[in-house]
């Protein structure tokens, strides 16, 4: 049974997502959560990184909206399945998470060119933040680890998908891979991916966490179809309401097309 250690909400602060928003979090620090306890919490729109849970409780906006999903009726569209192609020579390997010295070099490499192509700022993510943030011992935690036996005569460690797996969902939590790897897209490959194992275990929902439309850095997820849009912020006690993107979105955003 989950031990709550912390529950606040915070104060409104400037919104990582969009620049003209006030953003706020509800947040849980919890330890002993059950891999039923966090189907729970998912199904209602929390997230998690290490033992640190949370979902937005913005006042004056929803553009936060979490995505899931239904892996029986998941088709990748063409440059997805474009994706997954390029991507299919290299190999899978599911595991908890762990923390070393290798995806440690991976991640910063990742983030260097990021914040080189995004402007992002600097990242001096220790092994200690690592295990935190990645690698927190939890039941459901996963790794999708992505090797290239190809090249230098050993396996190279190309990308690093963080996950969690409860008896009802699959959470793609975070994901960094190589630069020399871009060219292949590999993100989109790892949705997919991830999909597709979801399938195999007879998981319903793949949860992609919250996209926002006009944020193009979160939009893409809404290109993973059909996919389903949580309605509100459903409490512990009352029943969640995931409705058919079709039916909760207006028009999308200009420039925001699909294949």
């Amino acid at each position: 049974m989950a031990n709550i250690l912390h529950h606040a909400t915070e104060p409104p602060g400037p919104c990582s997502y969009l620049a003209d928003r006030q953003a706020s979090l509800e947040q849980k620090v919890m330890t002993e959560v059950t891999a039923e306890e966090f189907d729970e919490m998912l199904v209602r729109g929390w997230r998690r990184f290490g033992p640190s849970y949370f979902r937005p409780a913005c006042q004056t906006c929803a553009e936060c909206e979490p995505l899931r999903i239904p892996t029986a009726t998941f088709r990748p569209n063409r440059s997805q399945r474009r994706a997954r192609a390029a991507c299919a020579r290299l190999r899978v390997e599911v595991r908890a998470p762990r923390v070393d010295a290798e995806r440690l070099a991976l991640y910063h490499a990742w983030h260097a060119w990021r914040e080189e192509a995004r402007e992002w700022a600097a990242s001096d993510l220790s092994p200690r933040d690592y295990f935190l943030q990645f690698a927190f011992p939890h039941p459901c935690a996963r790794e999708v680890a992505w090797y290239d036996d190809a090249v230098g005569g050993r396996p190279r460690l190309v990308a690093v998908g963080l996950c969690d797996e409860t008896p009802r969902a699959w959470s793609a939590a975070y994901f960094f891979f190589h630069p020399d790897y871009a060219h292949c897209s590999p993100g989109t490959a790892n949705v997919v991916k991830q999909v597709e194992l979801a399938r195999e275990r007879g998981i319903p929902h793949v949860y992609l966490g919250f996209r926002v439309r006009q944020c193009a850095s979160l939009r893409y997820k809404g290109t993973f179809r059909p996919h389903e849009l949580l309605q509100g912020r459903p409490a512990a006690d009352e029943p969640p309401r995931w409705v058919p993107a079709s039916e909760a979105e207006g028009p999308a955003p200009e420039g925001f097309g699909q294949e």
